[in-house]
């Protein structure tokens, strides 16, 4: 296959994968997109596009995948098929910051619910503790972001973070990877759980996890370090960790 059919291919498995994880089902089925930009072309990305006969992004296929250029435009994709609505958040997010390599947006209902309620997310779990130990920005709208210049408000304010919330809309999420900006989506809405959980027992000043404590689980001995694992590692390093994102892909690829 083609680095494009490869990226199609992969783009519709992480939103197959939303949906399989829950934050696209149901009312939400059809909403939420991810993106990944093309390795030789960095200049264009792929991203699941509407008006689809069968539009869920559980349902999504290779072939659904939209092409679009740096500007949000509509390069490549099936007919009567158009860009995602909100393809300037993606559009504006990838000019801004060129590190980044994908882009994830979705409505979970943890985080609707919280940044609805207007409270910030606290480490509350060790699933994604850094992506809330500091406070996150919100986009104050709840609005689409449908033009240039709500891309870049959007695009401006997540700055240096992984993640922008929007005011009882959902959340933007960025990665390295394609695998990154999705995990992130899923352990953003894990903490907004913990969090909204937590404010209904007790309250806004409900406890959370110290800084001191996250440190300590940056500041951790390497495995190969460690004389139970040093023998085992000494070949092979440390051992693989996507073998989640591998198993999430098997779910969802029986029928591609």
């Amino acid at each position: 296959m083609s680095e494009i059919d490869d990226i199609k291919y992969e783009v519709a498995v992480a939103n197959r994968i939303l949906a399989a994880m829950g934050l696209a089902t149901g009312v939400l089925a059809s909403l939420g997109h991810v993106s990944m930009r093309l390795p030789s072309d960095p200049d264009k990305f792929i991203v699941k596009g509407r008006g689809y006969a069968l539009d869920a992004l559980s349902e999504m296929r290779p072939e659904d995948m939209i092409v679009c250029d740096r500007e949000g435009f509509k390069l490549d994709g099936p007919p009567g098929s158009t860009q995602c609505f909100e393809v300037k958040m993606h559009s504006c997010l990838y000019k801004a910051r060129p590190d980044i390599q994908s882009v994830t947006h979705v409505h979970p209902r943890f985080l609707v619910l919280m940044t609805t309620l207007r409270q910030r997310l606290y480490p509350m779990c060790q699933e994604g503790t850094e992506i809330v130990r500091n406070e996150l920005p919100v986009y104050p709208h709840t609005k689409t972001i449908q033009t240039e210049e709500e891309g870049q408000e959007v695009a401006g304010l997540i700055g240096d973070h992984r993640a922008v919330l929007m005011r009882g809309h959902g959340a933007a999420t960025v990665g390295k990877s394609m695998e990154d900006s999705v995990i992130t989506m899923l352990q953003l809405e894990e903490q907004a759980r913990f969090n909204y959980y937590a404010f209904s027992a007790m309250g806004a000043d409900h406890p959370y996890l110290e800084n001191e404590l996250l440190d300590e689980m940056i500041h951790r001995p390497k495995l190969p370090e460690l004389p139970h694992f040093a023998d085992l590692m000494k070949e092979s390093g440390a051992p693989r960790t996507g073998g989640v994102w591998q198993y999430f892909t098997k779910v969802v690829t029986k029928d591609i």
